[in-house]
């Protein structure tokens, strides 16, 4: 069977009153920036955190009665979960969840409140996989695959005809690939819609076997190395997406661990949007200037899931404000003696500054006797106004060192 224009228009029917019709926002920020007409389509307020019920709910929905019956079986690294999880229960029957050992608590914590039964195991979505379908064998579950699976792919295409819909002056849409699905279903809607339109594929630079599969003219896998879009963080290309994209898909693009966490930052920052990583990559590359736009582009970047755990935004938005000179930490020596610390905090705030933390640090500094070594960690205007800070401090006779933050790998 290979996937239709007509079979996502099926999809969309079986879909209508069952998911959020999820918008399509302007970006002012962003298109500014760019130079370009920017648009976000914000899948990431969909139910269950990401557009994966899409697919999850066509699959489900069109299994045969003795199908439902025995229960469903899938491995995910939390979306897809969330997805099956809730269709699942939509259609009141059965759902077993396998989810890596490192799935975020978030996304594992959701798949139980719909009602999965969720099992950890295995260090990569690959060994959950391998363990799901041992399951299914074993308990003669029905098996809803996250990606390779024409229903689907059909129902996560759905997006695509809403985003023509919607906006059908676009001509560039701008996706996140894990495995495939979610892209596969685009473009082949996009491109029968909008024959011209460019579709641009994107992965994290740590975890991107398509492209190279692509190069290669075949399906290769990757070792992937850790990544903040871990929705995305699949080893190898499906083997139904892999030659639907390699067809339709005019260019993929990879971003870093830092690109991705300006992405996240952009959409809490400018657009009151909360996005984890994996929903955060096509907006990445568009900001990191890795999609080429031209004036008159209008553009439309998929924010493809929400399911970020609180810690680890806290961490990305701490992590950008650093990166953007908003976070500054302070290194100084100050005398042993009452009243330093208070006279050092006074002459931050004299210059503007907002301290957030401060430590005391002694033996693990070494620091001379009569001294206490302090680290400080300010909040400023921009980077202009920290160096201001800095000025304030020397001319006050402090000694100062600012402390660098390395890039993420």
């Amino acid at each position: 069977m290979t996937v239709k224009l007509s079979d996502i228009n099926e999809a969309r029917t079986i879909l209508e009153n069952i998911i959020n019709p999820t918008p399509v926002l302007p970006d002012a920020r962003l298109s500014r920036e760019i130079g370009a007409n920017a648009f976000l389509k914000a899948e990431c307020l969909q139910k269950s955190g990401s557009f994966k019920i899409r697919g999850a709910y066509n699959k489900i929905h069109r299994l045969s009665e003795a199908e439902k019956k025995r229960g469903v079986v899938a491995a995910s690294a939390g979306n897809h979960a969330q997805g099956v999880a809730l269709a699942a229960r939509l259609h009141n029957i059965k759902a077993t969840i396998v989810v890596p050992e490192f799935a975020p608590l978030t996304k594992v914590n959701a798949t139980k409140n719909y009602g999965a039964e969720v099992e950890l195991h295995g260090s990569t979505y690959d060994e959950a996989l391998a363990y799901s379908k041992e399951l299914q064998e074993k308990h003669g579950y029905t098996y809803v695959h996250g990606f390779d699976d024409e229903r689907i792919i059909a129902g996560q295409g759905t997006i695509g005809m809403e985003i023509v819909d919607e906006l059908p002056k676009t001509n560039v849409i701008v996706v996140p690939i894990g495995g495939g699905g979610l892209m596969a279903g685009i473009a082949i809607a996009a491109k029968n819609l909008l024959p011209k339109v460019r579709i641009i594929g994107v992965q994290s630079a740590n975890c991107a076997p398509f492209k190279k599969s692509i190069e290669a003219g075949k399906i290769v896998g990757v070792k992937p190395k850790p990544t903040i879009a871990d929705g995305i963080a699949i080893k190898h290309p499906g083997e139904m997406t892999f030659p639907i994209i390699k067809k339709y898909v005019d260019e993929i693009v990879e971003v870093t661990e830092e690109e991705i966490a300006r992405a996240i930052f952009h959409c809490v920052q400018n657009n009151r949007l909360v996005v984890e990583g994996a929903g955060a990559a096509g907006l990445a590359a568009i900001l990191a200037s890795k999609v080429k736009l031209k004036k008159d582009d209008t553009v439309c970047a998929v924010l493809c899931g929400g399911n970020i755990d609180a810690n680890l935004l806290s961490r990305v938005l701490e992590h950008v404000l650093v990166r953007e000179g908003r976070y500054m930490m302070l290194k100084l020596l100050v005398l042993d003696r009452p009243g330093s610390l208070a006279g050092l905090l006074q002459c931050a705030a004299q210059a503007g500054a907002n301290v957030i933390e401060v430590y005391h640090r002694r033996s693990m500094w070494l620091a001379p006797l009569g001294h206490v070594g302090i680290e400080m960690l300010l909040e400023v205007r921009d980077e202009k106004h920290g160096n201001d800070v800095i000025k304030h401090l020397h001319d006050n006779n402090y000694v100062v060192e600012q402390q660098g933050v390395g890039e993420w790998q």
